[in-house]
């Protein structure tokens, strides 16, 4: 058998930290190979050490049978490996072109050619299904095409091997499925594909081998049609994993918050919210079933107060929320786990015990108004860290050292402590591995059995079938439909949030 990569030996210390621990892996040339593993296993140190952002303390690298020292990454472009990251590398305000060809300009007479650079990643584009409007900004575009761009991006610079860290992590199922096929089509092609993933179907879906890797180690290999979901789970945890949600049918009360006529108009003068209508009583999770882009972010901004909208009312146990401050809002009684955990959820240079407390901060247990109660906040650090399972245990750890699913963690420690009666989860899990999300899902049912209201945003259909007992979808900024219960098909909730079905004008508020 023919190897397009062999790690033989890989070590990657970080301080006290072993990322990799005497790692060997061996991908066959023209397979997709599934790299999978809990948050903080060593599975993206280990790629970005291949890409040439780490060097290894120990051990070696064989690029198609040749022994290769990769001290950076455009040492590892040479060697034809392209990685694709889970948050894009990509120039929002430039055009797709230039972002393909940025630091591999094709010159002529020191002048940029961009006619033969156009025509040349056309024709990768169409060999390879990548269809990308070249001359359009990337900040007008949908993360499926900025995908795209990226996957051009390693191919334009001549990439055999690609690297894919958390694919789909933000991809919508139909532009998952469109991912899959290029990926397919790649391999046809002879390219060699590692794919990072936490989704346990996607391995079985796409790829050839899995390999798992648990603290820094690989810890089981297998031919993929060999394996099964529960198997490769239980390798990455190191115990039985329960793969689906099980819950109690839901014992609800009166109406929490209640959304009348919500519109918003943004500033540039486009209407991103019309008319929305709905409520979410105690004891029951609503989940919002949408393709990202059609009004979810506004939506949470308005009721948690980061933005004010243009018409409607938001009331919180009968107390209309708009106009008020944000901690106004949250001292009403409510918690936000925000869909970008590093824009909106941490201070990532702040430590975890401070992380655990922001918002929560003026409260008496922790501020006696001349100086912060540091006894205090410490012995609510480590309740929290114990309850909640963040790794490393430290209080005192920098949030920008831990994983995602750690950081992820910590959010929802914070959010969930201040008791709040409304609870509005945006992309709960995303990017985090099965134990966590196992956890985070248990945890929210929790809260829902406790008499809470729960606002359930995501993306991921699989997570709102689940945990929702009622479901709305939003298509361009109105709900357009809300199902009483969540026996629905994945399909026909689909064709309601690409605007096959309904119009805004057929919504039942059931």
């Amino acid at each position: 058998m023919k190897y397009a990569i062999e790690l033989v030996g890989i070590t990657k210390r970080f301080a006290r930290t072993v990322a990799n621990d005497n790692v060997t892996l061996s991908v066959s040339a023209g397979s997709i190979h599934a790299l999978v593993g809990e948050n903080g296993a060593g599975k993206t140190t280990l790629m970005e050490t291949l890409y040439g952002i780490y060097q290894p303390d120990s051990g070696k690298i064989r690029i198609h049978d040749t022994e290769v020292a990769i001290k950076s990454p455009q040492d590892s472009i040479r060697q034809g490996i392209g990685m694709v990251h889970q948050h894009f590398m990509l120039v929002p305000t430039l055009s797709v072109l230039e972002n393909i060809i940025l630091g591999a300009e094709d010159t002529r007479n020191a002048f940029l050619d961009l006619a033969k650079t156009s025509e040349r990643i056309t024709a990768l584009a169409d060999k390879f299904s990548l269809s990308v409007p070249l001359n359009e900004k990337v900040q007008d575009l949908g993360v499926g095409i900025q995908q795209r761009v990226e996957i051009l991006k390693a191919l334009y610079r001549k990439a055999d091997i690609l690297i894919l860290d958390e694919p789909t992590a933000v991809l919508t199922p139909q532009e998952s499925t469109r991912l899959f096929g290029i990926l397919s089509e790649l391999k046809q092609q002879g390219k060699t594909i590692v794919l990072i993933t936490h989704k346990l179907n996607e391995v079985m879906e796409i790829s050839d081998r899995v390999s798992v890797m648990r603290k820094g180690k690989i810890v089981g290999e297998m031919d993929t049609p060999t394996t099964s979901p529960q198997e490769i789970a239980e390798l990455m945890v190191g115990r039985p994993v329960l793969l689906r949600v099980e819950k109690s049918k839901a014992n609800t009360g009166k109406p929490v918050l209640s959304i009348s006529n919500l519109s918003y108009v943004d500033r540039r003068g486009v209407e991103i919210l019309k008319n929305v209508n709905f409520s979410v009583a105690s004891g029951e999770i609503l989940g919002i079933a949408g393709v990202e882009g059609n009004g979810q972010t506004q939506l949470v901004e308005c009721i948690t107060g980061l933005v004010k909208p243009t018409s409607g009312t938001i009331s919180l146990n009968g107390v209309n929320l708009v106009g008020f401050p944000v901690k106004r809002v949250f001292d009403s009684g409510l918690a936000h786990v925000p869909e970008d955990r590093l824009k909106r959820g941490l201070v990532v240079d702040f430590t975890v015990k401070e992380n655990l407390i922001l918002g929560l901060h003026t409260r008496q247990e922790f501020n006696s108004r001349l100086s912060m109660r540091r006894s205090a906040i410490e012995q609510n650090a480590r309740m929290l860290i114990k309850k909640y399972d963040v790794r490393p245990d430290d209080p005192d750890a920098i949030a920008r050292g831990l994983s995602g699913g750690n950081q992820q963690k910590v959010i929802i420690a914070r959010e969930l402590s201040r008791n709040a009666q409304l609870i509005v989860a945006s992309q709960p899990t995303r990017g985090v591995d099965i134990g966590g999300t196992e956890f985070i899902h248990r945890s929210i049912i929790s809260e829902r059995d406790k008499g809470k209201a729960v606002l359930l945003i995501s993306a991921d259909l699989t997570e709102v079938l689940s945990l929702s007992d009622r479901i709305a979808v939003i298509y361009d900024g109105m709900i357009v439909k809300i199902f009483p219960d969540n026996k629905v098909e994945e399909s026909e909730l689909g064709l309601f949030m690409t605007g096959t079905k309904g119009n805004g004008r057929e919504a039942s508020l059931a």
